[in-house]
């Protein structure tokens, strides 16, 4: 039996256990993204509009706290989304999401092409589609990128885009709800017929 005043024996841990307990760090390294969905359902929830200044980056880090370094790239994100634009010397501020000033010269990237299909649904007033289109674009960024990167579909593409806004200009809701139903129908036919090709699968002439 052990005398009180006795120090009892010090606990080790054996090294299997601690080889077992060899973690690496939890690094998030898509925290800037969380950032733009936040920014951009704001926009499409009204919260921000057209002409708004955002807060400085300090501001934004604290507010989201994360570090200035994702804030800035969240920044660059919704720039080259057309989202935001940044004004040296003055602030960064919230673009005008303008259907017609998305339509150019037949030169449509995929940035333009996503804002597009948001500024229809930012204009038709309702929250939810704009907020699933978002997320529908985010999901097929890939796919689309692919889609307008095939030679001749960004000449069909902004020839569609000026078919559906000329049929909403004109306020013809079934010459509008034809022409999104024929540019989504090219789409597939396009999305589909490369998938073909690319399981050695020949394409009809």
């Amino acid at each position: 039996m052990s005398h009180p005043d006795q120090p009892k024996p010090e606990r080790t841990t054996a090294p299997s256990a601690k080889r077992a307990m060899e973690v690496a760090p939890i690094k998030s390294t898509r925290i800037y993204e969380e950032i733009v969905r936040q920014v951009k359902q704001m926009i499409a929830e009204g919260r921000l509009k057209s002409g708004d200044q955002l807060p400085p980056e300090r501001d934004l880090a604290e507010k989201f706290v994360v570090s200035r370094t994702s804030v800035r790239e969240a920044l660059r994100a919704l720039e080259s989304l057309g989202l935001i634009e940044i004004r040296p010397g003055e602030g960064t501020f919230i673009r005008e999401v303008s259907v017609e000033a998305l339509i150019d010269a037949g030169n449509t990237g995929l940035a333009q092409d996503a804002a597009f299909h948001a500024a229809i649904g930012v204009a038709a007033h309702n929250a939810a589609i704009t907020r699933i289109a978002h997320a529908i674009m985010d999901l097929l960024t890939q796919s689309r990128e692919e889609s307008l990167n095939t030679p001749g579909r960004p000449q069909r593409s902004h020839q569609d885009h000026c078919r559906i806004l000329g049929a909403i200009r004109a306020h013809d809701e079934r010459a509008a709800q034809q022409a999104m139903l024929d540019h989504l129908a090219a789409v597939e036919s396009l999305v589909l017929g490369r998938e073909a090709d690319g399981h050695g699968t020949k394409k009809r002439s």
